[in-house]
């Protein structure tokens, strides 16, 4: 494992505080367990644009902020170790899983052609959701103490939304692609 180069961490700290801007947009639409958010769309950019390594590690450090009670995420309690057992914390480590399978697949091809590219954005989603809704379905049923079948979650938490995700990781695509070509590869692709 390399070293982080300076211009590393800048580019994991920017994903880090895009990611922020992306919660604090929506917190105010509040009155969903399961709100709209930008932050899958960040989630799969920094996997393009990044690499496997530093989008995950980007996204690690969102995720980590919050937990250490820095008032990022989008819904109450913002921050803090007990948002652990919030119903969404499972979305927020699948978007470092989705940063990871999306960079993995593209492994450094930002020029990628639209089979991977697709395919990268689409597993990336795909992470997402399987961490996510399992982690929805524990805390809603055996912490919150909702009674809540898997066809339930699936109806109310994921069909709603799945739409969504698959515009944000269109949109994600074409801009690794647009803007992937304009920029210099990080040190860790270019070995």
């Amino acid at each position: 494992m390399s070293k982080l180069t300076p211009r590393d961490m800048v580019l994991v700290a920017l994903f880090a505080a895009l990611a922020v801007v992306a919660a604090l947009l929506f917190r105010f639409l509040g009155g969903m367990i399961v709100p709209f958010s930008l932050i899958p769309f960040v989630a799969l950019l920094a996997g393009g644009l990044l690499g496997a390594r530093l989008g995950a590690m980007s996204m690690a450090i969102y995720t980590l902020m919050g937990v250490l009670g820095v008032p990022v995420f989008e819904k109450p309690p913002f921050g803090g170790p007990a948002y652990v057992l919030s119903p969404t914390f499972g979305f927020l480590l699948g978007f470092i899983f989705a940063a990871l399978i999306t960079g993995l697949i593209l492994r450094g091809r930002r020029d990628a052609g639209p089979v991977r590219l697709s395919l990268a954005m689409l597993a990336g989603v795909a992470m997402i959701w399987v961490v996510g809704l399992p982690y929805l379905y524990v805390i809603l049923n055996y912490y919150l103490g909702k009674s809540l079948g898997l066809s339930e979650i699936m109806m109310l938490f994921f069909v709603p939304f799945i739409g969504f995700d698959f515009l944000k990781a269109l949109a994600a695509g074409v801009l690794v692609r647009m803007v992937g070509a304009r920029l210099p590869m990080p040190q860790e692709q270019r070995n």
